[in-house]
């Protein structure tokens, strides 16, 4: 499923994002909010879903090739994600969901 597509299924409110980078492959799910164990767990291609709304969000999904990030509960980026997604282009964006739901739907929309 693309970038895209996951989006949609999820209802998500995009953020940022390109053409290029929503077209890319999402292979699966990951949740965490301790970036140091977010970067040597997370694999390319997963749909990281966080609370984290800083900067730091947009390095780690650099360092790891996430496929996109998903900001959950409500939680929005702070203005220096915001303004680093838009420039790097990172697919972000943000639901009411719990991460526990966002997860659940994600599983279910790879499937």
């Amino acid at each position: 499923m693309t970038v895209l597509g996951l989006r949609n299924a999820l209802g998500c409110d995009m953020l940022s994002g390109s053409d290029d980078t929503l077209a890319n492959e999402v292979t699966n799910g990951y949740s965490g909010d301790l970036l140091s164990w977010v970067m040597g767990r997370a694999q390319a291609g997963d749909a990281w879903v966080t609370i984290m709304p800083n900067v730091n969000v947009a390095a780690v999904a650099a360092l790891t090739d996430v496929a996109c990030v998903i900001l959950a509960e409500g939680v929005k980026p702070d203005a220096t994600l915001l303004e680093r997604a838009i420039k790097e282009e990172l697919p972000l964006f943000c639901s009411e969901l719990s991460a526990y739901e966002l997860c659940v739907r994600i599983s279910k929309a790879l499937e």
